[in-house]
């Protein structure tokens, strides 16, 4: 069997990093013209909510499940196995005219583009020993960054010249190229087919895609158009019995699927990811159904969290009776629990930049949003920086002083954004301030990373790495919340002794203080995160001699 190209291999997974990064902001822009594409209003906005979380409930729920299943079988199946969800779910997502399907299809993209990212540093950490590692983790952290720059931009030059159904089309080819190449530079070893499956696969695809796509020559056909019409006068394309055929093809195949793949599942401890997918579910639906302009939770948060809270506490109990739990036992200990630690910070520093700096440029610089958009490039654009550099820095020091210093630039950062008002983006200063932000928030992405694959032995690199991430975005996701509930209620505070309650002038100024708060918390969250960097560990990783030099960078 011919071994992996490393390089290219690695190359090949972080483009598809990126593009699963891009697609998580790629709505952003076309998130009106989605609406109206299945029928949905711009005044039921509320409605369209589950576009985007549901995006990010695929993409957190399974994480651990697939990072687990990364470390029981070959990462680049499970790599081509996402890349396979994520061009299902792009396809479904592009044919959507109806919000519950488009909303599936999300889903399904997010299960997809999340699995990318533990599965291509499991594949990091197989082929880099731990101390040539840097470089490799800096480079799929900086192009993770960067599809989430991209994505925005790449979203609004299709726009230009299409509607928004190419993105996704976009996407998927995007994922059929890069599936390609993975085969093509992975070396071999991506086990044999089963062609009942795949066959199945193929069908339910074709035949839910033309349910889907309803072509109107067959629909409107005398001899071909029975199959498209719904039953009992429903207006679903699904209710039809060329729908249910489709539909009945993808139980099928999950069915084939889920036998061949059964033992592997047991062994990934299938009931544990379920558990443990449905308390992230909730905490996601929790905080990012919210409205921030009036809640921290969601409408259904305060239902959603205790059931978090039982089922953690069920897979708690399952995990100390299982054989074989979904974390394995010992796994969380040591430089991990700090990487876990600083990963969260890192996502509560971030999301509050990203959430907050368009919105303050809205407020003293320019009325247009894709002007607050740009403002906000300026950081995006040092993070990927950043990302590389935290990885050639983990060359000569160790990843807690790389991380440290990072988030210490961050918080001075943030800091300074606090005390920002009228007129201060038009200065240079402030392209200063958030490019030195973004440069640190990205010095820290590598460390961690690095010093959670290093805590983990080889077995356990996938469970390692999807817990980052799933601690980032919880971070993310619980971040933002708070740290708007903050700025809230200090809004409303200066807003309660106003003489004037509707001085336009003086609801901006409260406005602009609210923000602040929100730029103190995240200001805060970096500080600690640096001071727990200071756990991963001061010195490089020794050095090896007997790897391969081909596998450096």
């Amino acid at each position: 069997m011919r071994s992996p190209a490393p390089r290219a291999l690695l190359a090949t997974a972080s483009v598809a990093v990126a593009l699963a990064a891009a697609d998580t902001y790629v709505v952003v822009l076309a998130l009106t013209d989605m609406m109206r594409g299945v029928g949905v209003g711009i005044d039921s906005l509320q409605r369209a909510t589950p576009i985007i979380s549901g995006f990010l409930l695929g993409y957190v729920a399974v994480l651990p499940l697939i990072g687990r299943l990364a470390d029981l079988v070959d990462r680049q199946r499970v790599l081509l196995g996402c890349l396979a969800v994520f061009v299902v779910g792009s396809a479904v997502t592009a044919l959507a005219v109806e919000l519950p399907v488009l909303v599936a299809g999300r889903v399904v993209q997010g299960v997809g583009g999340g699995g990318l990212v533990p599965a291509t540093l499991a594949i990091v950490a197989q082929l880099w020993p731990a101390d040539r590692r840097g470089v490799p983790l800096g480079v799929v952290g900086a192009v993770q960054e960067l599809g989430s720059v991209l994505g925005p931009v790449l979203g609004a030059l299709v726009l230009v010249l299409a509607d928004w159904r190419m993105i996704f089309w976009l996407n998927a080819v995007a994922g059929v190229l890069l599936a390609v190449a993975v085969v093509a530079v992975g070396g071999g070893g991506m086990g044999r087919l089963r062609w009942p499956a795949l066959a199945l696969g193929v069908s339910a695809v074709l035949v839910l895609g033309l349910a889907l796509a309803a072509p109107d020559p067959l629909v409107t056909s005398v001899e071909l158009g029975v199959p498209f019409v719904p039953f009992g006068g429903s207006g679903s394309r699904l209710a039809t019995p060329i729908g249910v055929a489709g539909l009945g093809l993808v139980a099928a195949t999950l069915l084939v699927v889920g036998r061949g793949a059964w033992p592997v599942l047991r062994r990934a401890d299938l009931l544990g990811a379920l558990l443990v997918g449905g308390a992230l579910g909730c905490v996601v639906l929790t905080f990012a159904a919210a409205e921030p302009e009036k809640e921290v939770v969601g409408p259904l948060g305060y239902a959603l969290l205790p059931v978090a809270a039982g089922l953690v506490a069920a897979y708690l109990l399952h995990h100390r009776r299982s054989r074989s739990p979904l974390v394995p036992r010992g796994l969380v200990r040591g430089r991990l629990v700090w990487a876990l630690v600083v990963s969260a910070l890192v996502g509560v520093a971030l999301v509050a930049v990203v959430v907050d700096v368009p919105l303050l440029a809205r407020l003293v610089h320019t009325s247009s949003q894709t002007e607050a958009a740009l403002v906000l490039v300026r950081f995006l654009v040092a993070v990927p920086v950043g990302a590389l550099a935290g990885g050639l820095a983990l060359r000569v020091t160790g990843p807690g002083l790389v991380a440290g210093v990072g988030l210490a630039l961050a918080a001075v950062g943030l800091f300074v954004m606090t005390t920002w008002g009228r007129g201060s983006l038009e200065d240079v200063s402030s392209t200063l301030v958030l490019a030195l932000t973004g440069l640190g928030i990205g010095l820290a992405l590598a460390p961690v990373n690095d010093a959670a694959l290093a805590e983990a032995s080889h077995e356990t690199h996938g469970t390692a790495s999807a817990l980052v991430v799933v601690a980032r975005m919880v971070g993310m996701v619980v971040g933002v919340a708070l740290l708007t509930a903050i700025g809230l209620h200090q809004y409303y505070v200066e807003v309660g002794g106003l003489a004037d309650p509707t001085d336009v002038e003086a609801l901006r100024d409260a406005a602009i203080l609210q923000v602040g708060w929100v730029f103190r918390g995240a200001a805060v969250a970096a500080a600690l995160g640096a001071t727990a960097s200071l756990a991963l560990g001061l010195r490089p990783r020794p050095r090896t001699e007997d790897a391969a030099p081909t596998f450096g960078l």
